[in-house]
């Protein structure tokens, strides 16, 4: 790594952590994906300022970051919308900003979503854990999250950025739906638990973070009393606790668990989960689903 290839951190906010593509296929031994919870966002990021899909980016949560740069580089802000500045001037939001050396990169509370995606010409070069270099909240594997006086390494760019002003992005709307396929233990509840699970009622909890998605509203009644023995459960499971209200699993889950699972997420809606803030309303679509491989998913 060339001197001066690095970023510091002058403003850590609420959480900030590094993520990639995460480290999968280490279910068996208890370690979840990880990776960026917003895979698209984190993609386009990557591609705005000419790196590799797997470089690492920095995920923030709600209020931003700021990061000071060692050398001139590119930089890119995607996700969740929120102003950008460079040493206290606007800068461009999901667009390649060239950054001069020692310039301050700052990335205000967001205004629409709840994580943004920042990614540096280079990519985040912190040291590989078990091939990647996420942080795990849950098991603590990978960097810990970003704190004040943090310099993190650089790697050597890859390519040029991409010739765009500005690339375009999806909407993010004021009520979130997902698409949700029943599963494999629905039978576990009422008939009409999955009429409640698709009613209106339900909103992002506060206690939310990376592992999960805890909601707020009513809660599923169930037909089978008691607990399951612990058994496997993946990404976007729809786990409903002894309470009652669901949790859908996110990318720092467990990888076992001994609560029901009455529903599996779409993988193309998780995004859409990543940017829904404390108290966004969420509705559940049950879609029909159609396996594929040892997965399931909905029909198109």
């Amino acid at each position: 790594m060339s001197t001066g290839r690095f970023v510091e951190v002058v403003r850590s906010g609420a959480l900030s952590t590094v993520q990639d593509l995460g480290r999968p296929g280490h279910a068996h031994l208890g370690v979840p994906r990880s990776g960026a919870l917003d895979l698209p966002a984190h993609l386009l990021a990557n591609r705005l300022v000419g790196n590799p899909a797997d470089a690492a980016t920095i995920e923030t949560t709600i209020t931003g970051v700021s990061l000071r740069v060692g050398q001139a580089a590119t930089v890119a802000v995607t996700g969740a919308w929120a102003p950008v500045t460079v040493d206290g001037r606007p800068a461009g939001w999901s667009a390649p900003v060239s950054v001069p050396a020692g310039a301050r990169v700052d990335v205000a509370t967001a205004k629409r979503g709840l994580r943004s995606y920042l990614a540096f010409s280079g990519g985040i070069a912190v040291a590989p854990v078990l091939g990647s270099r996420s942080t795990d909240l849950l098991s603590g594997l990978g960097p810990a999250p970003l704190a004040v006086g943090d310099r993190l390494p650089l790697g050597e760019v890859a390519g040029p950025p991409a010739p765009v002003d500005v690339a375009p992005t999806g909407t993010l709307t004021e009520e979130t739906t997902l698409r949700v396929v029943l599963g494999p233990r629905a039978d576990w509840f009422t008939d009409d638990a999955p009429g409640i699970l698709a009613g209106p009622g339900y909103r992002v909890s506060t206690l939310s973070n990376r592992v999960g998605m805890r909601l707020e509203g009513p809660a599923l009644p169930r037909r089978i009393g008691g607990e399951l023995r612990s058994e496997g459960v993946v990404l976007g499971a729809v786990q409903v606790p002894a309470a009652g209200t669901p949790v859908i699993f996110l990318a720092d889950h467990p990888t076992m668990g001994g609560y029901p699972v009455i529903g599996v997420v779409h993988p193309d809606d998780l995004p859409l989960a990543a940017q829904a803030a404390p108290g966004t309303p969420i509705r559940f679509r049950i879609v029909e689903g159609v396996r594929r491989g040892p997965f399931l998913y909905r029909k198109r």
